[in-house]
C-alpha cells in the first residue's frame, strides 16, 4: 500500500477538506505525510516601453505576505495531522506553475502517491487556465488519488 503522500494545500476549504481526508486515510495506511504549498512568483506590475520598473518594498511586501499566507496554511495541516497521531512534514516552493511544483515536490520527496482535491480555481479562472488536478494528471508519472 502507499506510504508517504504529498498532499498540496492552498488554503481553500475544498484542498483543506482534502487534506483531513489524507490525513485520515494515512491513518488507517500507516503512512506519513508531506503537505506542499505552490507559493506565487512574483512579476512587477510597473511595465515600461522597453523595461521593468519594480518597487523593491511593493516585491519584498508581496513576498512576505506569500510567505506569511504559506506559513499559516502549511502550519493549519501540521496541526491537523499531528492532532491525529500522523507523521508528516510541509514545504513551499516558489513557482508560477503549482501542478510543476506539486510534481517536483513529489519527486524529490520519493512520495508514492499525490492525494489532492479535484479541482481548485472555479468559473472563467478554470477555463482560461485549466485545472492544477488535470495538469498533475496528464504529467505526473506518481499516482493520484483525486479527492471529490
Amino acid at each position: 500500500m502507499f506510504k508517504h503522500f504529498l498532499v498540496p494545500v492552498d488554503g481553500s476549504e475544498l484542498s483543506m477538506t482534502a487534506a483531513r481526508a489524507a490525513i485520515g486515510f494515512a491513518r488507517l495506511c500507516g503512512a506519513r505525510l508531506s503537505f506542499y504549498h505552490a507559493t506565487p512568483t512574483y512579476f512587477p506590475g510597473y511595465l515600461g516601453a522597453e523595461m521593468v520598473v519594480a518597487d523593491p518594498r511593493v516585491d519584498q511586501a508581496f513576498m512576505d505576505a506569500m510567505r506569511k499566507r504559506a506559513d499559516a496554511v502549511l502550519e493549519e495541516t501540521r496541526g491537523l495531522a499531528e492532532a491525529a497521531g500522523v507523521p508528516c512534514a510541509t514545504r513551499a516552493t516558489e513557482t508560477d506553475a503549482p501542478h510543476a511544483g506539486i510534481i517536483a515536490a513529489a519527486e524529490a520527496g520519493g512520495c508514492d502517491l499525490i492525494f489532492m482535491a479535484s479541482h481548485g480555481r472555479r468559473g472563467i479562472g478554470a477555463l482560461l487556465l485549466g485545472s492544477e488536478t488535470q495538469k498533475v494528471l496528464t504529467h505526473c508519472k506518481v499516482p493520484v488519488l483525486v479527492y471529490r
